[in-house]
């Protein structure tokens, strides 16, 4: 439980944070079936070739797109395309549209520029300044407010879909900061977009708790069939996580030598193959490196990150792995930024980055490959962190709070979507936009 932010949305505290100038963690407004995806209307500015299929997408989704005229409006999200900027002077038609419009953003607003791919682009000058303007906006923004930048590559316009529905809505609550890429694509559209992965079949390794269990129930509520796979120890919670999705249980330990082919075996026996496969599964051996031994480096090597490499390899070797497949890593803003005491952790989570990096230009076509990068997540193994390191991990973000295993698993829906076929090679950053890494 956070403490400070229910002090903090006391009248009390409101006073002495808007006094002292301390952090103020504002309530995130995450996803609610049946509710808009914002409180507000979009206004889209720009003229780049992505405008129409933003118009477009936004409308899809259930959101009012603003003209821009009405005095005072609140916005639930400012969109601009910047797929046009060609030169550095016209840089300034960031200023020109967010400048006079940026204060009338409402709580737990969105801001998202999309623009081209820098090496692709008329200007890589321009197009990669992109990416300092949005970070800065979004440590500007208060009350909730995230920022993202998107380039889309020439030939991606009819695939930003299932990326604009993420961003625009609550599912992206606790992400900000971050740069996605989107090339072309065959788009598979669902049929539904509040069950997208209805007749998919999902493997989720870790299910059994914590963030492994959100990725199952929200994949179920998408209506995946689910396969939860956790060590035989923690078979009844795992049990229990299967049951309450409708999914099934699977009790196996990964690192086996025969885990890999079990995996495949028993996927192509009892589904036919499987549409979304999870690598949730880790553990953490902390001690600083001159006082960690071989055991403990193994451990971690073994669970992390080498058993995501068998049982890709596994069910790829097996064609388990169905057409327009999902594979989806789970890495950590310690493989980005490293941490004291995880040289074993931090180096498995930058080798899952890694694999997306290879595997998602060995499938391309085939399948997408990629991976959440989690920040402070409350969790029960963040909430045995000591006092002051867990108020740190908690504050030192722009959002001023920890994530909830729902922020991380919203993304790996969004990654899983069938609609998110050009969406490949990601590492995206489920932390609050982290003062630490990049």
């Amino acid at each position: 439980m956070d403490r400070y932010q229910s002090f903090a949305r006391s009248g009390l505290g409101r006073f002495v944070v808007g006094k002292l100038g301390l952090p103020d963690p504002y309530p995130l407004r995450r996803h609610s079936p049946g509710k808009p995806p914002l409180d507000g209307p979009v206004l889209i500015g720009g003229d780049g070739r992505l405008v129409d299929p933003l118009h477009a997408a936004a409308k899809s989704a259930g959101l009012t797109v603003a003209d821009g005229t009405s005095s005072g409006e609140r916005y639930g999200a400012l969109v601009f395309d910047a797929s046009g900027i060609d030169s550095v002077e016209r840089l300034r038609e960031l200023h020109e549209f967010f400048a006079p419009v940026i204060r009338s953003l409402g709580p737990c607003g969105r801001v998202v520029v999309f623009g081209t791919p820098p090496e692709q682009a008329e200007s890589q000058v321009a197009q990669r300044a992109l990416e300092g303007f949005t970070r800065s906006v979004g440590k500007e923004l208060k009350r909730g407010g995230t920022a993202q930048l998107v380039y889309v590559g020439p030939g991606g316009e009819d695939a930003i879909e299932s990326t604009a529905r993420f961003l625009l809505s609550g599912r992206s609550a606790y992400v900000s900061g971050q740069v996605v890429r989107i090339g072309p694509a065959d788009v598979e559209a669902p049929r539904d977009w509040d069950r997208p992965l209805d007749g998919k079949v999902a493997l989720v390794t870790g299910a059994a708790r914590g963030i492994g269990a959100a990725i199952a129930e929200v994949l179920g509520r998408d209506g995946a069939t689910v396969v939860c796979l956790d060590v035989p120890a923690q078979g009844d919670e795992l049990s229990a996580v299967a049951n309450r999705v409708g999914g099934t249980a699977l009790q196996l330990d990964i690192t086996a030598p025969d885990a890999p082919a079990r995996i495949a075996e028993h996927l192509g026996r009892r589904h036919g193959g499987v549409d979304v496969v999870v690598h949730n599964a880790g553990i953490t051996r902390d001690r600083t490196l001159g006082k960690m031994d071989a055991g403990r480096w193994d451990a971690v090597v073994a669970v992390n990150l080498a058993s995501q490499e068998r049982v890709n390899e596994a069910l790829l070797a097996a064609d388990a792995l169905r057409p327009n497949g999902r594979i989806v890593g789970v890495s950590s803003i310690a493989g980005i930024a490293g941490n004291v005491g995880q040289t074993n952790y931090a180096t498995t989570k930058a080798g899952v980055i890694g694999m997306v990096d290879s595997l998602s230009r060995r499938l391309a076509g085939r399948a997408t490959v990629n991976a959440v990068a989690p920040g402070f997540i409350e969790t029960r193994m963040t909430a045995a962190v000591p006092l002051f390191i867990r108020e740190a991990g908690r504050r030192m973000n722009s959002l001023s709070q920890g994530g909830l295993p729902v922020d991380v698993a919203e993304a790996i829906a969004w990654f899983a979507h069938p609609a998110s076929a050009g969406v490949n090679g990601n590492v995206v950053r489920v932390c609050g936009q982290s003062l630490l890494g990049a």
